[in-house]
């Protein structure tokens, strides 16, 4: 046989290969993706505190959130925004902003600005008086979704009596604090609650904020009542007094807040 009629044989057995693998490589992609499935991109959120002085403040802003910022955020992109209110006689509010692309995250606000129905239908919060504004602090939290729930869960609580408890946990030290941010996802604490029911919508660690180092999540409840009854089987439960057992996990929380809130109307949590 002549050396070219030997190279060309060669080419189409290899070339009979190649097809007899790509074949199997497609049957078998189905099953690969099923046995190693892809985790979900992980969220970050921009928790917006207003602090307010009166009820003119609070007016001024709710107008603000659903005639300006809810409807930009939309445009850009963003997901579902959360507005939550202290039950308390207390003016904060809290505006809860979730993205899977921190950079954006980051940038809106300054994006905003250079959008022409965002600066007209937000004009009294754009240029409010020196003398006259819409809020007397304002700070912004910058968190990352937890490993055990990477992407915020609408809760299913949506009514005028629901409760939405936002927490922070604060850690003596740096290192405590990851351990309670252990404590959570490898040592099964986000198991518990969701076995329990709590309804979480997140739970993330701060990554740039007034009380650092510290955690925060959110859960809900259809009632005060049943926020109560469930913090009672929490307390109560075997994994859970397991898990405050043991010692490595000790001392690592310093302080915490504990925040109950009802969604304003307009909110989409």
């Amino acid at each position: 046989m002549k050396i070219p009629q030997m190279l060309k044989n060669t080419r189409y057995f290899l070339n009979g290969n190649h097809l007899i693998a790509l074949c199997l490589f497609f049957f078998l992609l189905p099953r690969m993706t099923q046995a190693h499935p892809v985790p979900p991109k992980k969220e970050y959120y921009s928790l917006l505190v207003y602090h307010l002085k009166d009820k003119g403040q609070e007016a001024r802003l709710d107008t603000y959130c659903q005639q300006a910022l809810i409807p930009f955020l939309h445009k850009q992109g963003f997901g579902k925004i959360g507005v939550f209110k202290p039950v308390t006689n207390d003016t904060t509010v809290y505006i809860l902003i979730p993205s899977s692309n921190l950079e954006k995250l980051l940038k809106w606000p300054e994006n905003a600005l250079k959008d022409p129905a965002y600066l007209q239908s937000g004009k009294d919060y754009v240029e409010t008086a020196w003398d006259h504004p819409i809020y007397s602090r304002m700070e912004t939290i910058i968190l990352e979704a937890f490993p055990e729930m990477p992407r915020m869960e609408v809760p299913h609580v949506k009514d005028t009596g629901a409760i939405y408890e936002l927490r922070s946990y604060e850690g003596p030290t740096e290192r405590l604090y990851q351990n309670k941010v252990e404590m959570f996802n490898k040592g099964n604490e986000v198991g518990i609650f969701r076995r329990l029911g709590f309804n979480a919508v997140f739970y993330a660690s701060v990554v740039s904020g007034s009380k650092m180092p510290n955690l925060m999540y959110m859960t809900s409840f259809v009632s005060r009542a049943e926020r109560e009854a469930h913090w009672k089987a929490f307390g109560a439960d075997a994994d859970w007094k397991k898990l405050i057992g043991d010692s490595y996990y000790a001392h690592n929380v310093s302080h915490q807040d504990i925040i109950l809130c009802h969604a304003a109307s307009y909110s989409e949590y």
